[in-house]
């Protein structure tokens, strides 16, 4: 709880509507580590802004109500109440929300779907958070990931939901000399470098993503330092390896090292200049896990997400706050840090 919030948390906790409202702001926050309501608001804003310059309304309906079905969910679930008022059965229904009718088509029907996969997603969170306790890492954006692999897939197979934004599956190639060809000049550099904050939420916007950093600004300085350090690390590495500038220019290849970025720099290890270091590399790492998923991804036409993200995230958590391998007799122990970091941010 911050200084800056807490009139509203104290007012919030003693109103169940205000309270409802507050655990779905906060839910928003969390898809960037932060339970704090007036940045999940602020990532409304910055979704509604993307949105409607896009004129692609319905992805910012869509998110909200993501927000609202996952939250619910966990209610009528009667989940963990302490997880619930900070947010972290919120977060993965609304990527699903923003996700389905960016990727997707179909009317009423596109509806159903997405509220089901909103709901799903907390299902999955649920599952995919006491699997993963054993290791004493978090859920962090999986459950989005899983839902959305899966029923964009099953999307394939029914006639009344339309994939016409999913890109045409085909095998994987080494990408051309026109593909990285582009002028990079301060105004590419200047967009990239918040696009790549924007499209967390599937939002390729500059704006958004100043109102995004300014929204974790509002949390954590060190959350939004290590967001915009990852966002240019990224950026510069895919340039200097050559990738399709096109791609990078609109934030798809930054996306997962802003969040790789956020989780090791100021979440899951204290801010230092050897964390510091260990973050610098990890988002190098998310980088060629994206190429990864791209290319593995390319036969289905499938989006890679947040994927990157959460893989790299694993894998740079697991040796622990000492960067040191958990021996077998300490497991138990790991699994209790891991419920405490579940407990800090958004599994």
């Amino acid at each position: 709880m911050t200084t800056i919030t807490k009139p509203w948390d104290d007012v919030a906790d003693k109103n169940v509507v205000l309270r409802f409202i507050d655990t779905n702001l906060k839910g928003s926050g969390q898809v960037m580590f932060q339970g704090n309501a007036l940045t999940g608001l602020l990532f409304l804003v910055g979704i509604f802004w993307g949105a409607t310059a896009a004129d692609t309304i319905t992805v910012a309906i869509g998110a909200v109500v993501g927000l609202v079905v996952s939250t619910v969910t966990g209610m009528m679930l009667h989940s963990d109440d302490d997880s619930m008022r900070i947010g972290l059965y919120g977060y993965n229904g609304i990527l699903v929300g923003a996700a389905f009718p960016t990727f997707l088509a179909g009317g009423v029907m596109l509806w159903i779907y997405l509220v089901v996969g909103a709901a799903a997603s907390t299902i999955a969170f649920l599952a995919v958070a006491n699997v993963f306790k054993t290791w004493g890492v978090p859920a962090l954006t999986f459950p989005f990931n899983l839902v959305n692999w899966f029923f964009l897939l099953a999307a394939f197979q029914f006639l009344r939901i339309e994939t016409s934004d999913l890109s045409a599956g085909q095998f994987p190639q080494h990408i051309g000399d026109a593909s990285v060809h582009a002028d990079i000049t301060f105004s590419f550099l200047w967009d990239t470098l918040f696009r790549n904050v924007s499209q967390i939420f599937l939002i390729n916007n500059t704006v958004t993503g100043i109102i995004f950093v300014i929204a974790l600004l509002v949390a954590s300085r060190w959350a939004a330092l290590f967001a915009l350090i990852g966002s240019a690390i990224a950026m510069g590495a895919v340039l200097a390896l050559g990738a399709n500038t096109v791609d990078v220019g609109n934030g798809l290849y930054g996306l997962s090292s802003v969040l790789t970025a956020i989780a090791l720099g100021s979440v899951f290890y204290n801010p230092s200049w050897r964390v510091f270091v260990y973050t610098v590399f990890g988002v190098l790492v998310t980088v060629v896990i994206h190429g990864t998923l791209v290319s593995a991804f390319a036969p289905i036409g499938l989006p890679a997400g947040t994927g990157p993200f959460v893989f790299a995230t694993w894998l740079f958590l697991l040796p622990k706050k000492k960067f040191v391998p958990i021996q077998h007799d300490t497991i138990e122990g790991g699994a209790a840090e891991g419920k405490d970091s579940i407990a800090k941010a958004n599994g």
